[in-house]
């Protein structure tokens, strides 16, 4: 019996074509039928008698037929008819509500972002992905914390082209920050101020409120201690500053989760290279017990509740509670900041795998975005938290991790300039409400 490799690859070819054509014959081409029949047509060949180059000769045939089967028989990945572009139409000249609950702005302001990408030539126009797809595709992404294989299935995309356009957009925008993350105007009294008996003249010079946030990041075994915050999972802290109107006027994003608040804030302001904006004199920023009180930044008294019901009661200095109670409500336009920035925003609660640069570049995006659609939105009453609850409390709570050192510190700042500037606005308050 000729057991040559020609008569055994020959066998094998003639199995395998017809096992083929009789699953053609059936509509479908089996790939375990077909497997099948290589292996018996090898079986009904094979003798102990070959040499070893004939069977190692056999065996490369099979795995080559088994190569070409699987060709044959791969499924696209992204099968649908319903192209990225065509998702992309029918959200622009869809619903308005429909395009704002999947981008968090409005047509009009999305057709601004278009074009401020366009005329700066930031992004290309690309035979697979116009400017709008790519913006649309990214702002998704943000809007529902969707990872990038989600994003790449909804959009019917390689997750490589994803990853890149994600990559080059959130750069892009972070490029942008200093022109939509800008400096308050110092000379001007906020209206929320300026309208409000409850705040004029008591804060008119008041210019913003400062504090910390935390945004869950994934980061390497090696430095997750560094990253984990004092609830237990890995962030990264983000220092800002916002105005009365809820935008942001500077921000600092990447540092660790382990990081207090008030240190952020020391390093910030005193290296050049973070370009924080100083209020000048007469002028400060609003933060919360955590902080110095010092020339530039106003504290609460420390110590004194300034929950409603406490400030009801007969015990406690009952001026400086009605200082923290104004300076508490005052400055929650910070807490409701980050409400609606990380509700308009769902990758902020928490952002997928990526390198840390990227991480950080996402959060100083979305606060991009955040200011964009200030201006140029005005549909965004969905992603606004209950206005009425204000972050109330007592002015410990907010000291965190600060060492013993810091807190004694901050006692001796009494007699400071901030210190007077503080009683002598609990003094007003008091007289004003007894008068």
């Amino acid at each position: 019996m000729d057991t040559g490799p020609r008569s055994g690859k020959k066998r094998l070819r003639t199995v395998a074509t017809a096992q083929n054509k009789r699953n053609k014959g059936k509509g479908k081409i089996s790939y375990e039928d077909s497997i099948s029949a290589m292996a018996t047509a090898f079986m009904s060949g094979y003798d102990s008698s070959d040499d070893d180059d004939d069977v190692v000769l056999l065996v490369c045939v099979m795995d080559s037929v088994i190569r070409k089967i699987r060709r044959q028989s791969r499924v696209p990945k992204h099968v649908s008819s319903f192209s990225g572009h065509e998702k992309m139409c029918e959200l622009i000249t869809g619903h308005e509500g429909l395009l704002l609950e999947h981008i968090r702005m409005n047509r009009d302001c999305f057709h601004r972002l278009v074009t401020l990408f366009t005329v700066q030539n930031r992004l290309q126009e690309m035979h697979t992905l116009t400017v709008q797809e790519q913006l649309m595709m990214f702002l998704t992404m943000v809007a529902h914390g969707d990872s990038n294989r989600r994003t790449s299935y909804e959009w019917k995309h390689s997750g490589e082209t994803v990853s890149r356009y994600i990559d080059t957009i959130s750069s892009h925008l972070v490029q942008l920050a200093n022109r939509f993350i800008v400096p308050p105007d110092f000379a001007d009294v906020s209206t929320v101020i300026a309208d409000n008996r409850r705040f004029f003249p008591y804060f008119q010079g008041c210019v913003g409120a400062i504090d910390g946030t935390h945004i869950p990041c994934v980061v390497d075994a090696d430095v997750a201690a560094a990253y984990r915050n004092r609830k237990g999972f890995t962030s990264q802290n983000v220092m800002a500053v916002v105005d009365f109107e809820m935008k942001f006027t500077y921000l600092v994003a990447g540092w660790e989760g382990s990081c207090h608040d008030a240190r952020v804030l020391n390093i910030a302001t005193s290296n050049p290279a973070f370009m924080f904006p100083h209020a000048p004199e007469g002028k400060y920023y609003l933060v919360d017990a955590g902080y110095k009180n010092k020339p530039g930044f106003l504290a609460p008294f420390r110590g004194q509740n300034y929950h409603l019901h406490d400030r009801r009661r007969e015990d406690g200095d009952r001026r400086k509670e009605m200082f923290n109670y104004q300076h508490a409500s005052l400055r929650n336009v910070i807490k409701r900041t980050f409400g609606v920035w990380k509700n308009r925003f769902r990758i902020l609660r928490g952002i997928p795998r990526h390198p840390l640069e990227k991480q950080r570049d996402i959060v100083i995006a979305c606060a991009v975005l955040h200011n964009f659609i200030k201006l140029f939105s005005s549909e965004e009453a969905a992603f606004n938290p209950e206005d009425d609850v204000v972050d109330y409390g007592n002015a410990e709570d907010d000291v965190g991790e600060a060492s013993t050192q810091q807190q004694q510190q901050q006692q001796r700042d009494e007699s400071n300039d901030m210190g007077h500037i503080r009683d002598h606005i609990a003094n007003a308050m008091w007289n004003d409400r007894l008068d």
